[in-house]
């Protein structure tokens, strides 16, 4: 299978998982919501640097030692299952502050904390031992006999990159253009109490699930 020919089919697969719910989506969700379309810029650049660092960690054997590893898996699982805990219970306090305050909030300035963002981002991704075993059956399927296993997987690796990059920007985008709704006070505390929950249920999900 030539590596052209199998493009399409790898773009369309990779539109396809990016558009789906979880932790990523919720993030970003909540961060353009808040902080706007800048603000939501470091959160995405560290969700795909930390998907870029799986793609090569699979490509080099080691997302497979990860997957293989009892131990390594399960620290891996309590590390982000713990991680996105935190993230909701944080969002659920936002939430409960929000309620002692009458006036709807400012909007919120989207200069500070970029690495903190980014941080966030790339750990979400980067404690996720179901993103390991992902990428050991997703990019396989890709490679064109013959061809370098790392330097295609790399390439690869890049396309995924940037398309997700587009779609989560876009979305952000999308979302930040309502951000004077989302700012409200009554709203913001709903969008803090809903992304709160969803990402408390990811984090018991990802706890409480086998491989």
């Amino acid at each position: 299978m030539d590596l052209l020919a199998s493009l399409p089919a790898f773009l369309l697969a990779v539109v396809l998982i990016s558009a789906s719910p979880g932790p990523a989506m919720a993030l970003i969700l909540r961060r353009a919501a808040v902080r706007g379309f800048r603000g939501a810029v470091p959160t995405v650049l560290g969700l795909e640097a930390g998907l870029y660092l799986w793609a090569l960690f699979a490509a080099a054997g080691l997302a497979a030692l990860v997957a293989a590893s009892e131990i390594a898996f399960l620290v891996l699982r309590v590390v982000g299952a713990g991680f996105l805990l935190y993230l909701g219970i944080k969002a659920w306090r936002s939430a409960w502050r929000g309620r002692h305050h009458a006036p709807d909030p400012p909007a919120a300035p989207a200069r500070g904390g970029r690495l903190p963002a980014f941080g966030e981002g790339a750990l979400v991704m980067l404690a996720n031992p179901k993103a390991a075993a992902f990428m050991i059956a997703f990019y396989p399927q890709f490679v064109p006999d013959g061809r370098p296993l790392f330097a295609t997987t790399a390439l690869l690796a890049v396309f995924q990159v940037a398309l997700e990059t587009v779609v989560y920007l876009t979305l952000a985008a999308a979302v930040s253009r309502a951000g004077g709704w989302f700012r409200r006070s009554a709203v913001r505390r709903g969008l803090d109490a809903i992304s709160g929950t969803v990402l408390v249920a990811l984090g018991v999900r990802m706890a409480v699930e086998g491989r």
